[in-house]
């Protein structure tokens, strides 16, 4: 019974992150090439959209993620219908998680060596070109690594969703171990989560290590 049990928490939050990072992902890297490119000097230069940009993402990054999730309670349930489950917590967890990830993401473009850029320009090569054969390749490793931090953040945010409804490892540990003194099924949750977070953090780093050689 508790088998099945923390197994299905296990996969409640295997869900929740796995979307909200994907979608993290997907949204994060062009918003933050966006950042670099569109900046002062940048080969997209844009300042009020940087400016406009880079306010929307400070502005996210400041809300606590409890409060940002009570705040999106309408928005919640307008995307997908409920504010309770696995589901409603992946809406708050994207929002989060965007803009953390793309400020994660516009530090490593931005470590890109600038004479790369200008030697690409001098050779003809087109913005777009830049970007898809410059930046990102040369930055790839430590977007790899700010993807990997994001994934551990988007563990430790959806227990704490959990806690209060969005049910995972969080909603296990709440209601069967703090809620009835359980400390056995609350230290099984946690050796779980930490479990967890050192196959990402290990799989991880190792990658970023293995793109950073080539």
């Amino acid at each position: 019974m508790w088998f099945d049990r923390l197994l299905e928490g296990l996969l409640d939050t295997l869900l929740m992150v796995g979307v909200s990072s994907l979608v993290a992902l997907l949204v994060g890297v062009p918003m933050a090439v966006f950042l670099v490119t569109s900046d002062k000097g940048g080969i997209f230069e844009a300042p009020l959209l940087n400016r406009t940009l880079g306010a929307i993402v400070n502005l996210f990054r400041s809300i606590p993620f409890l409060i940002l999730m009570v705040a999106l309670i309408p928005f919640t349930r307008l995307v997908v219908g409920t504010t309770y489950g696995v589901w409603a917590a992946v809406v708050p967890l994207t929002i989060a998680a965007t803009p953390f990830f793309a400020r994660i993401a516009e530090v490593s473009l931005r470590e890109v060596d600038h004479g790369l850029v200008e030697a690409a320009q001098a050779m003809g090569c087109r913005r777009w070109h830049i970007v898809w054969h410059v930046l990102l390749p040369e930055a790839l490793p430590g977007i790899v690594g700010g993807f990997t931090i994001t994934l551990v953040t988007l563990i430790n945010s959806s227990a704490m969703a959990g806690a209060i409804g969005a049910g995972g490892l969080g909603d296990i540990a709440y209601r069967y171990g703090y809620q009835r003194f359980d400390s056995q099924i609350m230290l099984t949750v946690i050796a779980m989560l930490v479990a967890l977070v050192a196959v990402i953090q290990l799989g991880g780093d190792r990658l970023a290590k293995g793109l950073n050689k080539r």
